[in-house]
């Protein structure tokens, strides 16, 4: 349901438009990447946030990451720095708390109601492949949205949805791909399994927690 058939290029003009201010005035080494490196593995091994990490590095193909090529690694973030979700026609409560199905408690910042697609690892959906904006492959737990409204590396909990395949009550998930017609108040949700089987999905409306 993404549409990204062509829209790649699109997405990365999106990524680079959410990009942080320029790199020249903060410190940075030399990196010289592995094959199975993504920006997103990259980020958690240097302790630097996605897309800062994606900012000094404004020429690199997140989808063309291989052995040698030479990146830039900016300074481990010092404090707490997070990146905050808009709050768009939210439910949208801070320092309040949501129940797993495992009975925990986790803390979120915003709720957000959504409406909810889901999507294949079918060539039809992905022409570049079964991976995700920055080049993993897709698994349950990914979702693609709107950066605009929950940015991308976001990790949410999401309930209200029903299909088999994917996890009964809630799930966790990581907002790590986007699409052409992904926007506004909107996310598709991978379902591992044919594309038959992700469009018995439909459109579903879904609570969608951004955890602190």
């Amino acid at each position: 349901m993404r549409f990204r058939l062509g829209m790649r290029a699109a997405a990365l003009a999106l990524g680079a438009a959410l990009l942080l201010p320029a790199a020249a005035s903060h410190a940075a080494t030399t990196y010289a990447a592995k094959d199975a490196d993504t920006f997103w593995t990259l980020s958690k091994k240097f302790a630097v946030p996605l897309q800062k990490l994606m900012s000094f590095n404004p020429n690199v193909d997140p989808k063309n990451i291989y052995a040698g090529l030479k990146l830039s690694i900016p300074a481990p973030t010092t404090g707490s720095v997070t990146a905050k979700a808009v709050q768009p026609a939210a439910v949208a409560q801070s320092a309040k708390l949501v129940k797993t199905t495992s009975g925990d408690s986790l803390s979120y910042a915003t709720a957000i109601q959504m409406k909810a697609t889901a999507y294949s690892a079918s060539i039809e959906e992905n022409a570049w492949g079964p991976v995700d904006y920055f080049g993993n492959p897709l698994k349950l737990g990914t979702i693609a949205v709107d950066p605009k409204v929950i940015p991308l590396g976001t990790k949410v909990y999401i309930t209200g949805y029903s299909l088999d395949g994917l996890p009964v009550g809630g799930m966790f998930a990581v907002a790590s791909d986007a699409g052409s017609a992904i926007k506004g108040n909107r996310i598709d949700i991978f379902v591992p399994g044919s594309r038959d089987k992700a469009s018995k999905f439909g459109f579903q409306y879904v609570n969608l927690y951004v955890l602190n």
